[in-house]
């Protein structure tokens, strides 16, 4: 790819809140080449640091998602036997899902079709994941001989538990998007012809929701899995008086009480 290519292979907009990004290689179904993932990273970072996003959403160009790796780069580092070259690409991916696992704001990953490998690992990397009836998601990596990496490992077995994410990393099947959203990997299936609108509306109401208690309630449910119930207890106590003390509770509670839609100004 050139230069001017690599620099759209990744766009970011923001608007009213929401931050998107998206995947931007459609004529390959948006795989990763060249330095697409440190991209990606940087758009995620810019993103996460920003005081005007409340929301983030990662989605694909085209009729795709996300395939992971591009083939054909593969091909050509095995046949020039670049290790070095390799090792930079899996170490660039890991770089990605650790910043995306630590963003305070929700991250949807708007999945609107094919959702493979690395593509498959970012989405289920992200809070949830809303798809098109189009979509589809599959842990891929064996069918090229290689092991699931962007902390696919991770994710799958605490979403589908671990039986099923045997089945599907060893099949390396692609799910469609009916039974992806049986089985968890999706949280909402929309019809494709109003999934554009569907995210927009989603967003929207996440990025109108108070900031300091959608951040503080993500922080509790990804160490709940890790923690018992007396730690969790007592974090939840002090984010609960975190949020009591803050201006948004305040005008949430009067909001209700006055019959009004409460505006969170995220204080």
């Amino acid at each position: 790819m050139s230069v001017t290519e690599m620099a759209d292979s990744v766009l970011s907009s923001v608007a009213d809140g929401v931050a998107r990004i998206t995947l931007n290689r459609p004529d390959r179904l948006n795989a990763f080449a060249g330095d697409m993932r440190d991209r990606l990273h940087d758009a995620i970072d810019a993103a996460a640091s920003s005081p005007d996003v409340r929301v983030i959403v990662i989605t694909g160009a085209g009729r795709g998602f996300g395939t992971g790796a591009d083939v054909e780069v593969m091909s050509d580092l095995l046949g020039r036997g670049d290790d070095t070259t390799f090792a930079r690409l899996v170490q660039s991916g890991m770089r990605v899902i650790r910043r995306l696992r630590s963003v305070e704001q929700p991250v949807i990953a708007a999945v609107n079709g094919p959702a493979a490998g690395a593509g498959a690992a970012l989405a289920l990397a992200c809070d949830f994941r809303i798809a098109s009836s189009r979509a589809s998601i599959g842990l891929t990596f064996n069918r090229i001989g290689l092991h699931p990496d962007w902390g696919a490992t991770y994710s799958l077995p605490r979403l589908v538990g671990p039986g099923r994410a045997a089945e599907l990393v060893m099949t390396g099947r692609m799910v469609d998007a009916e039974e992806a959203g049986h089985i968890g990997l999706f949280e909402r299936v929309v019809p494709a012809e109003s999934f554009d609108d569907e995210v927009q509306r989603l967003a929207a109401e996440l990025a109108a929701k108070p900031p300091m208690a959608l951040r503080l309630a993500k922080q509790s449910l990804a160490t709940s899995l890790d923690s018992d119930l007396d730690a969790m207890l007592n974090a939840e106590r002090e984010r609960q008086m975190a949020c009591f003390r803050s201006a948004d509770a305040k005008e949430g509670i009067t909001a209700f009480n006055e019959k009004r839609t409460a505006v969170f100004r995220g204080a």
